[in-house]
């Protein structure tokens, strides 16, 4: 069985992640998270640019409106049961954002020279607030942990972690892992890779918890649709397999060097295109550390 770890662990790509500590007597080989994971199985040097160059890109209104959505629908749940309205969340948005600019003033450069007014954006964030509403009922929901940073460490000694959104315990111990997604739900046959987060959530509550999640919710709040699935242990140990695989395959570019582009239909969102040699760029040398 792998060696479960319950401190946490640094991982220096995102603030959030930068809250946690080292892990307690064991020595890891390395460390994924699921969103990392995708990149290099999108795109080998996306990851690289993102993981071993650690570059910074440029911020992006989408990337802002999930921050923002998310931390509102985080700290909603501080407020009494009856209070979690529409008309509550709403008014949070303004609050919360300057929040956000105290600590990332970078993200004032997106409403400057032609970029939108900030009343309008906020209007946008309104919107997908108002559709989470029709949802989900929070006035009926008390999660039992929210922004859970969750780890685990495998029999190879790789370090799994990442946070999940929302985790909610039934009165009979059943475990629902609920993530929200901004965006629009993915067409059916994308769904396999969207539900790749939850089942790497799940395989991690699960080693740590003892515990299978009986049900992995996606909310999308830009269509108002909602992805349920069920797994069972022979979807988390395959999820296990496919995470060995995909370090396996970092470890082998990291040794020859070779981190491969590959295009795809998210390239047109890559904040990397100047550097990727699929539209004439060139990559910087990488790190000598």
């Amino acid at each position: 069985m792998p060696v479960p770890a319950s401190a946490s662990r640094p991982a220096p790509a995102s603030p959030a992640e930068a809250r946690s500590t080292p892990v307690d007597g064991v020595e890891v080989i390395g460390a994924l998270s699921p969103s990392r994971a995708v990149d290099f199985v999108t795109c080998p040097l996306r990851y690289r640019f993102r993981t071993v160059d650690r570059l910074p890109e440029e911020p992006s209104l989408d990337a802002a409106r999930g921050t923002l959505v998310h931390k509102v629908l985080e700290d909603l749940f501080d407020d009494p049961a009856p209070d979690r309205t529409p008309e509550r969340a709403r008014g949070m948005l303004a609050p919360t954002w300057e929040a956000l600019l105290g600590a990332e003033p970078d993200l004032a450069g997106l409403f400057e020279g032609d970029g939108p007014e900030v009343t309008t954006w906020l209007a946008s964030c309104a919107t997908v607030l108002d559709r989470w509403f029709t949802l989900e009922d929070p006035r009926r929901l008390e999660p039992a942990e929210r922004e859970l940073y969750v780890e685990t460490v495998t029999e190879s000694r790789l370090l799994l972690r990442g946070f999940v959104d929302r985790l909610d315990i039934a009165r009979n111990g059943a475990l629902r892992v609920v993530d929200y997604k901004t965006g629009r739900a993915p067409r059916p046959e994308y769904e396999a890779k969207a539900l790749f987060q939850m089942k790497f959530y799940a395989l991690v509550l699960w080693r740590t918890r003892g515990v299978v999640p009986t049900v992995l919710q996606l909310v999308y709040l830009g269509s108002g649709e909602v992805l349920r699935y069920h797994p069972d242990v022979d979807d988390l140990l395959a999820t296990e397999r496919k995470v060995e695989a995909v370090w396996r395959a970092i470890v082998a570019a990291r040794e020859s060097g070779e981190w491969l582009p590959r295009r795809g239909p998210l390239c047109g969102w890559c904040s990397f295109q100047a550097l990727c040699p699929e539209f004439g760029g060139a990559p910087p040398p990488l790190p000598t550390d």
